[in-house]
């Protein structure tokens, strides 16, 4: 434990029906009874009067003692549950301030302490932020099953399973010096336990894009000729007007984002610069971020209301969109279109909307192990090193190096969880926490 205790609002600071105060540390037990007296039985709400150093009454609310270790910080935590004025809140923050040892905590303090005392993970910490953050259902979903511990759970049994080929890697030291059918038994064994272990590491790399992007959002980009109908559509997704729309080619000169929830997903709508030939430096700069945004996009909405000819822009994924059909008095149809809408009077959005949702994976898709880049590295990192296990156990390198190997890949999944080399990661992850969080 810490030496100081740290105290701060839980709840948005303002006016409220209710307002909550943690405290956390050695001193949260004295500070409950210089407030008010003797604390209630751990783990139950009691109502009691609040007092200030004159013994006259701030409040009167619920008052909760968590004693550690079984708390959420690890430590002897408290909590106050009052009136939401801001005179109560305070006077509680003075009478707080005033007692040995007891300041404000600082952003994710109470979380950091959680993961310094053991009650989670590095990974399970970034979860607590990504939950905070939640715009979506599925962000939501699948944050709380990284809080949760899913992906601590399969770093601890990838882990055991390099400590166990670590031991037949001993195992093989011992037969070095001896002629004995269980040298090749051992090796073989240790192979297979190898191989399994760089598919489950496979496998939880193959779906890490998918859990990145829905973590941040996934990338949508609207491009095509000027006068395409771009910034109405974006207008029309997001139900507000987002891009200035005219009939003039070429107003949208730069990229305009705005963040979209469709069937629970994250998703970075973008409108962009009219695809032409110009000689206005302007519009070219333009001309160029919609290209650049279209390369990186998720899924790139080609649009045009007259079809499809030539080209379309970079992207991995692009689906044809015919625009304006509420203009065109009789369709017609080029065989080259995939789908075709209105953004005026909404035909065709939600069937644009089905199939942004499935071309992005599905709203329903089993949630990745993998949600950040550093997870990912880590991952990497540990797979690189069970590879080069593989190989020198398969080429016959003595098993002091390939064990150098395995220990490497054991480093790097520690890292992940947190275990071992991670205050820089530690200092930037917190630093964008919440107060009393």
């Amino acid at each position: 434990m810490t030496g100081d205790t740290i105290f701060a609002l839980a709840t948005p600071p303002g006016r409220s029906a209710v307002a909550i105060l943690r405290i956390s540390g050695p001193g949260s037990r004295f500070a409950l009874e210089t407030i008010c007296g003797q604390p209630p039985a751990p783990r139950e709400a009691r109502l009691r009067t609040l007092r200030d150093a004159e013994g006259q009454s701030v409040d009167r609310g619920l008052v909760l003692w968590f004693p550690g270790p079984a708390s959420a910080t690890g430590e002897d935590c408290a909590e106050f549950h009052v009136h939401g004025g801001r005179a109560i809140v305070e006077a509680l923050v003075q009478i707080l301030m005033r007692l040995p040892e007891c300041r404000p905590a600082g952003p994710g303090e109470f979380t950091r302490r959680a993961l310094e005392n053991g009650r989670i993970d590095l990974t399970q910490a970034e979860a607590v932020a990504d939950l905070v953050d939640a715009a979506t259902d599925a962000q939501r979903i699948q944050a709380l099953r990284q809080e949760g511990g899913a992906l601590r759970h399969a770093v601890a049994h990838w882990r055991t399973q390099l400590i166990e080929v670590l031991a037949q890697l001993g195992a093989l030291l011992d037969f070095a010096d001896e002629s004995d059918v269980g040298e090749d038994r051992t090796r073989e064994v240790a192979l297979v336990s190898l191989a399994n272990l760089a598919a489950s590491l496979t496998e939880a790399l193959r779906a890490s894009r998918r859990g990145e992007r829905l973590r941040e959002g996934f990338l949508v980009v609207c491009a095509g000729a000027p006068n395409a109908g771009k910034s109405s559509l974006v207008n029309a997704m997001a139900g507000r007007d987002i891009a200035i729309v005219t009939p003039h080619a070429g107003t949208t000169r730069d990229v305009v984002t705005v963040d979209v929830a469709i069937a629970g997903l994250p998703v970075r709508l973008a409108d962009t610069a009219g695809l032409r030939e110009t000689e206005d430096p302007v519009e070219a700069i333009g001309i160029g971020r919609a290209l650049e945004h279209a390369e990186a996009a998720d899924l790139t909405l080609w649009l045009s209301p007259d079809g499809f000819s030539g080209s379309g822009p970079p992207g991995e994924v692009v689906v044809k969109v015919r625009t304006k059909i509420d203009s065109v008095p009789e369709r017609f149809d080029d065989g080259r279109a995939d789908l075709e809408v209105s953004a005026l009077t909404g035909e065709g959005l939600d069937l644009l909307r089905n199939r942004i949702v499935d071309l992005l994976g599905g709203s329903h898709a089993a949630p990745s192990l993998v949600t950040r880049e550093r997870h990912r590295l880590a991952i990497v990192q540990a797979l690189d090193h069970v590879q080069g296990a593989r190989d020198g156990l398969t080429s016959g390198r003595w098993p002091e190096l390939v064990a150098e190997d395995v220990r490497l890949a054991v480093r790097a999944l520690d890292e992940l969880v947190g275990a071992v080399g991670v205050e820089t990661v530690l200092d930037r992850l917190f630093s964008g926490f919440c107060i009393g969080k």
